[in-house]
Order: C-alpha cells, then sequence, then structure tokens
C-alpha cells in the first residue's frame, strides 16, 4: 500500500516537474505555517478577550515578544491578512459630524431655480456653509458663489453658525 501511495506521489510530482522531495518539504512547510498561524491566533483572540476593539498595529506590537518567544516572523502586514482571512478585523467607524438636519418642523423654501437656464454672470448667485475643525472647534465659512462664473462673491468666517 505504502508502494502505491509513493509511486503515485512520484508520478504526480513528475507530470508538474517538480521532485518528491519538494513535494513533501512543501506540504511540511504547510503544517507549520498552520501551526504558526494557530499560535498567532490564539495570541489574538487572548487580547481581544480584555481589548475587543484593539486595531491590528497595536496588537502586532503587543505580541512581537511573545512571537519572537515562539520563533514566529510575522510583520504587520501579514498579521493583518492573517486576521483579514480570519474575519477578526475591526471595522472602521466613520465619525462625521451631522451639519445638517433637514427634517425640522421649520419651513422648508422651494427651490426657485430649478429649470431656469442662467446665461449671464451675477443672475443667480448660490450660498453654501461649511466647516473647518481647527483646535478641537468649529470655524464656520460662509459662501456665496455667482453661479455662471463660479467666483466667489463674497465670504464670512466665524466661530459659530
Amino acid at each position: 500500500m505504502k508502494e502505491s501511495v509513493n509511486t503515485t506521489i512520484s508520478k504526480i510530482c513528475g507530470l508538474f516537474g517538480i521532485s518528491r522531495q519538494s513535494f513533501y518539504q512543501y506540504w511540511s512547510k504547510q503544517d507549520h505555517l498552520a501551526d504558526e498561524q494557530g499560535i498567532v491566533l490564539e495570541l489574538v483572540k487572548e487580547i481581544r478577550k480584555d481589548h475587543p476593539v484593539i486595531g491590528t498595529r497595536k496588537l502586532h506590537l503587543m505580541i512581537t515578544k511573545e512571537l519572537q518567544r515562539h520563533h514566529i516572523k510575522m510583520g504587520r502586514d501579514k498579521l493583518y491578512d492573517l486576521l483579514a482571512e480570519h474575519g477578526l478585523l475591526l471595522r472602521r467607524r466613520k465619525r462625521r459630524v451631522r451639519t445638517t438636519f433637514s427634517n425640522h418642523r421649520f419651513r422648508k423654501y422651494p427651490n426657485l431655480i430649478v429649470g431656469l437656464t442662467i446665461s449671464k454672470p451675477n443672475q443667480v448667485w448660490v450660498s453654501d456653509i461649511t466647516y473647518w475643525r481647527v483646535k478641537g472647534s468649529f470655524l464656520y465659512l460662509f459662501l456665496i458663489t455667482d453661479a455662471y462664473s463660479r467666483k466667489i462673491v463674497g465670504y464670512q468666517v466665524a466661530d459659530n453658525l
């Protein structure tokens, strides 16, 4: 039985142009990599018990000494790929400031320029308010723009609306 397996493996290796030795080395290396990945995943799960939202960079820093103790070479990017493969990456939260609230109880004015063909400067001016985050607070920028030439006609910067 064992001889037939060896001859079958030899024939398959011959078809692909590789030696039997390289075949066995490949699978030995795959077993070794699987063991290393298992160790790394256990370390990550152990840390995530106490710190469920810790990122990959900090995780890598925390497990580096343990990886060295196990003689495992794994960089940050390789750890990132491993966590992605096993669904252990965290989803990034989008932190946005809500600046527009259209579902209010106050009067909403209709858009008067829908369907209007703008053919010359100073026919229609449009305005907008935007904000800048500066040292933990906001500055608000109010712009008035000519709709035809798209040039700024006026502006105001303030620390409140």
